[in-house]
């Protein structure tokens, strides 16, 4: 990771750590070296965001520094940032920006530059704009008279890719009653109209936007909302989407929680039956849980782990040339039809497992058993001492002895903050807890602990 940019592009807080002029200069130097590959200097970008209040002001910061370098400039508006990655692939665009933070707060935002292929911008180019930032690069031209750039609405591209969700479907939803969570983000722009095409009962919530309410107690990092309302309307199935809609879990008939791991393993089995599973292998991240791996296991499966990031799940598909990978936040890939996450696609593809295979929702996880599992976040002084500290080594591994083929226990780094994760997995919550407290007990004799 480099000094702006993290494993999901440059996020903070709005005008704190991100600010307007930040976004002034990433747009510039876009525009600058994206110009260069073109004979007149002029590249074509396009922009999509979320709902948050800043997202306008870095949008129209964005612009500026896009059209100052000569760069034209297509606006999708309030838009998933799959539909952005889509368009840049299938209009051929230079490269595409997603103005988001995910599922964080509205007050934070973030600037993920999405390439010519559909992927994560390369890490060298990264750190270039990074120097740029920084006065490590000398002052670009600015164009002049007719090599300014223009800005372009391109609201018809969001309505494309809505179609595109559209033909993945393989059978009508006609008679489902299937409930929406948009999170008061990018899905409110999307989710309704596709399932409404489809053929579904829709029940939506949190889907009017303000500006500051996305993810606020909604979304699919708060998904109570949405398991009330399946359990009240009696629904056969409800999404929950995160602020930039590239996330997806949801909540079966019963109101259980389905979560990336769950999603992993129905649609895997199913793939796999069908002789689709790219080389019958799903790809996850160390934080996938244990029984999803032995699950996998009792079906012939084979399974991939990367490190936590959707950005690590898909560099390996693409090495690979697997189909299927995510995270159990719900991130999940089906390279065949996207390169990015993409929640609505996520959510098609769990009903067409429910529709092809005539089962209820909750029927699909009858042979897969989630260990208990208690994660345990750390705020230390050095995540790097710490992890290599010897003592907590050796706790570590003391523990995994102990439980054997029976659980496991993780210690990992966060990419983003000062935290080291502690995730435990057993055969009950108060073993998970017992042994998590034992290595952050460690952790804290040995003066780690940041207070």
């Amino acid at each position: 990771m480099g000094k702006y940019f993290g494993t999901d592009g440059f996020r903070g807080e709005a005008n704190a750590d991100l600010t307007v002029e930040h976004a002034y200069k990433v747009g510039r130097y876009l525009g600058y070296y994206y110009g260069k590959n073109h004979e007149n200097g002029k590249a074509s970008i396009v922009i999509g965001k979320d709902t948050r209040r800043s997202s306008y002001m870095f949008e129209y910061s964005l612009v500026a520094g896009l059209t100052a370098s000569g760069a034209d400039v297509y606006l999708m508006h309030v838009t998933p940032t799959p539909s952005v990655s889509y368009i840049v692939r299938l209009d051929e665009f230079d490269c595409g920006i997603m103005i988001s933070a995910s599922h964080n707060p509205y007050y934070d935002n973030g600037i993920k530059v999405i390439n010519g292929q559909g992927y994560k911008l390369e890490a060298d180019v990264e750190a270039e704009i990074e120097a740029y930032i920084d006065g490590g690069i000398p002052e670009i031209p600015f164009a002049k008279r007719e090599a300014i750039g223009r800005t372009v609405d391109y609201a018809m591209g969001r309505n494309r890719y809505i179609g595109y969700l559209m033909t993945l479907a393989t059978r009508s939803y006609k008679n489902k009653r299937v409930g929406l969570d948009c999170a008061n983000g990018a899905a409110s722009t999307v989710a309704k109209a596709v399932f409404e095409a489809l053929g579904a009962k829709t029940y939506v919530i949190s889907n009017n936007p303000d500006g500051t309410n996305i993810n606020q107690d909604c979304g699919s990092t708060h998904i109570e909302q949405l398991q009330k309302l399946v359990r009240e309307k009696h629904l056969d199935i409800g999404f929950a989407y995160d602020g930039d809609a590239d996330r997806c879990m949801a909540v079966d008939e019963n109101g259980e929680i389905i979560d990336g791991d769950k999603i992993l393993y129905a649609c895997g089995c199913y793939l796999s039956e069908r002789g689709e599973l790219n080389n019958n292998t799903v790809v996850t991240t160390v934080m996938s849980n244990l029984g999803l791996y032995k699950a996998l296991e009792k079906k012939g499966i084979a399974y991939e782990k990367t490190a936590v990031g959707d950005k690590y799940v898909f560099e390996n598909m693409m090495e690979h040339d697997h189909s299927l990978g995510g995270e159990q936040s719900g991130h999940i890939i089906f390279s065949k039809y996207a390169t990015t996450g993409d929640g609505v696609l996520t959510s098609i593809k769990l009903m067409e497992v429910i529709l092809e295979q005539k089962v209820n929702a909750s029927e699909l996880f009858r042979d897969l058993n989630i260990y208990p599992h208690l994660l345990v976040n750390v705020q230390v002084k050095n995540k790097a001492a710490t992890r290599e500290d010897q003592d907590v080594i050796a706790a570590v591994k003391q523990v995994e002895e102990t439980l054997g083929s029976n659980g496991r226990i993780l210690l990992r780094e966060s990419g983003t903050e000062p935290v080291i994760r502690v995730m435990v997995e057993a055969d009950s919550d108060e073993l998970c807890r017992q042994y998590a407290e034992q290595l952050v007990r460690i952790i804290r004799e040995k003066g780690h602990e940041a207070v």
